[in-house]
């Protein structure tokens, strides 16, 4: 028994220390990306590597500012330092360039929040609708039109990509935001109805009939019983297609150029005057992972527990 218990300890200790070494794994190129956000310009193209630097905050400046490099030799006189900000004696200091303008940032930014979370609400509501239709009511060929729905994910974006920019040049989409979010919607909406039937399958149909002998309408039941209960499905659906749309790449790089354009297909081409900026990119990519990070984490006991048990165990 002793030995029983030992052998299962020394198990439990291997399994965790199996999944800290592959954590750390996938957490190295986070870690190099953040690291290189804060080298100064100078030592992120050193080699070899430093590895005791001065952290600096220039990469940051440069992806949320536009700039103009001054020429060799050229430097700015006591007067004009005097009248920099302290971004603007940074970005001297680090690459010898004058910021003239806010960037693009911002925008891009706030264009893929916009996009993300309106394809989000849209794509969960109506996948929580329809699952429940299809949980609930006999659907003619409901096998069919669930594979159906099913097989629009199976679909690269690639192969309707120009049939769709076609179509969206001729009745004003292209470059649109509404453009995006229809798109996003419309291949996620069978992701989530496909998950989101699994969670309402799982709730007892006696709630919702004793509910209806009590004067409930279909609506009510639907709004009173059924998604306080679906709860965790739907938190766990929303999580997962506003990670699917905020990282989406193909459809914002061909069907957008400055309107709409999203972090994704802008971040990328960060090629200044002095080369590309490689801090820049980094600081923009750490920008660009907090949202999802930060919904995950908020969302992190619903996620769990929906992928691992579902919305009730009977």
């Amino acid at each position: 028994m002793a030995e029983s218990r030992r052998e299962k300890g020394w198990k439990h200790h291997l399994i965790v220390v199996t999944l800290i070494v592959i954590t750390i794994i996938y957490m190295i190129p986070l870690f190099y990306i953040v690291n290189t956000s804060f080298r100064p310009w100078k030592d992120i193209k050193q080699y070899p590597p430093k590895l005791i630097y001065q952290p600096s905050i220039g990469s940051y400046i440069r992806i949320f500012t536009a700039r103009s490099v001054l020429a060799p030799g050229v430097e700015l006189s006591d007067e004009e330092k005097a009248g920099l900000n302290w971004a603007g004696r940074i970005v001297l200091r680090d690459t010898n360039e004058r910021i003239t303008r806010l960037g693009d940032l911002p925008k891009r930014y706030l264009n893929s929040i916009i996009i993300s979370v309106s394809a989000t609400l849209i794509t969960v509501i109506m996948g929580t609708m329809t699952a429940y239709g299809f949980s609930r009511f006999k659907v003619p060929g409901a096998g069919n039109w669930l594979f159906f729905i099913l097989s629009t994910r199976m679909l690269p974006p690639v192969v309707v990509v120009i049939p769709i920019f076609l179509m969206y040049r001729t009745i004003g989409l292209n470059d649109s935001r509404l453009g995006l979010i229809l798109l996003y919607t419309a291949f996620n909406v069978s992701f989530a109805v496909w998950v989101l039937k699994g969670f309402i399958d799982e709730i007892p149909r006696e709630y919702e009939e004793a509910a209806m002998v009590d004067g409930y309408t279909r609506w009510e039941v639907f709004r009173k019983v059924v998604l306080p209960q679906s709860v965790t499905g739907i938190a766990a659906t929303a999580v997962f297609v506003f990670i699917f749309s905020w990282n989406e790449y193909a459809f914002s790089f061909l069907l957008t150029r400055k309107t709409a354009q999203t972090v994704p297909a802008w971040l990328p081409y960060q090629m200044g005057v002095l080369g590309y900026d490689w801090g820049a990119a980094a600081a923009g990519s750490v920008l660009f992972l907090l949202p999802a990070m930060i919904l995950t984490i908020l969302l992190r006991k619903h996620l769990v527990r929906g992928i691992s048990f579902g919305a009730i165990r009977k």
